[in-house]
């Protein structure tokens, strides 16, 4: 693989500090040589301690609960690596930071443009990330950008720890994701349902968004006319596998554990790419009728496995290693692509 004496220089930020050292050992260098810490004044400060002059520089690093740090040390690392007079700069962040406020709600901000303003601007040359929230999110980027498909891992690890997979069927969480699980669906040879309405989650929020909006405890009162929650699909007899991007909150997830079991499912796994797992999750999922909750390491959660035996982890850092390699010698990303890769 490559060394120092090849230009490829792997930095990282402290947001996962795992996947960083998995990444390094798949490519067969030392991380980078930085000292990146929060001084007194709880402004971030970066050190890097070794010359990157004219060499390919890659930095790993994704958003996590401490989401603003971790946007802040990126920016501040290309800037460095910029004003250092890199050759290049390749940002490596598994999860974007953001990506959900893609949209205008009211008089809100579309922030995901903006961060992707700021990485372009600092000084970014080429952006790789997983499972984009929205693939459109691309185009808010004036540099190229690689959106990995975690499912090329995940759906060997289902064929490989699941033994009555072809008993299963795949459920959209929401009608927003029928393509994904679509193409689960293709890749397993199983059938495939989903589910519409809104959850009672999704209406809380709605009703707290509407309360601010008005300033009036009033709203709250007053109950929201929204359709219950309802199954497109036959899950009788059958496993049924929940697949969404994102895993946050996990009482939506629930919800709709209990409405397919209700419906003759006789277990429910959920699927995702980024395992946030915030708040209560895992103490939730651990006392819920999921049988199991299957995320990619694009986000750490060590100390979220540790409440619940539920949750397990599909390891990514070898299809972001080939990705890393492929851009370090010039060389097609198409293959990255496709699936049922042995990396």
């Amino acid at each position: 693989m490559a060394d120092y004496s090849s230009g490829m220089i792997l930095l990282a930020g402290n947001s996962h500090p795992e996947l960083s050292r998995l990444l390094a050992e798949r490519l067969g260098i030392p991380l980078g040589d930085t000292v990146i810490y929060n001084n007194t004044s709880s402004e971030t400060t970066v050190n890097i301690k070794e010359s990157v002059r004219s060499k390919h520089v890659f930095i790993l690093q994704t958003g996590t609960k401490n989401v603003n740090n971790d946007v802040m040390e990126l920016l501040i690392l290309i800037y460095a690596c910029r004003t250092s007079t890199a050759k290049s700069i390749t940002v490596v962040i598994p999860y974007l930071p953001y990506s959900k406020q893609c949209r205008v709600v009211r008089r809100s901000s579309i922030a995901i443009k903006l961060i992707a303003d700021l990485i372009d601007k600092t000084g970014a040359c080429r952006v790789v990330s997983m499972d984009l929230y929205k693939k459109e999110l691309q185009g808010f980027f004036s540099i190229p950008v690689d959106n990995l498909r975690a499912s090329q891992l995940i759906i060997p690890y289902i064929k490989q720890n699941i033994s009555d997979y072809k008993n299963a069927v795949i459920v959209a969480k929401n009608p927003d994701v029928l393509p994904k699980a679509t193409s689960y669906s293709e890749k397993l040879k199983c059938g495939i349902a989903v589910i519409h309405g809104t959850y009672s989650c999704e209406r809380d929020a709605h009703a707290q968004s509407a309360s601010d909006e008005t300033g009036s405890a009033e709203v709250n009162q007053t109950p929201l006319m929204t359709p219950p929650l309802s199954l497109v699909g036959d899950v009788s007899g059958k496993m049924a596998i929940v697949v969404d991007n994102i895993i946050d909150e996990a009482q939506c997830f629930v919800e709709a554990a209990d409405l397919l079991k209700s419906r003759g499912a006789y277990k429910v796994y959920v699927v995702g790419t980024h395992g946030l797992l915030s708040g209560d999750a895992p103490a939730i999922i651990e006392n819920s009728s999921i049988t199991q909750v299957i995320v990619t390491n694009t986000v750490p959660h060590d100390k979220q496995k540790m409440r619940s035996h539920k949750i397990r982890t599909v390891d990514i850092s070898g299809l972001l290693c080939e990705a890393v390699r492929r851009i370090f010698h010039n060389e097609s990303m198409g293959i990255l692509f496709r699936e049922f890769q042995e990396l």
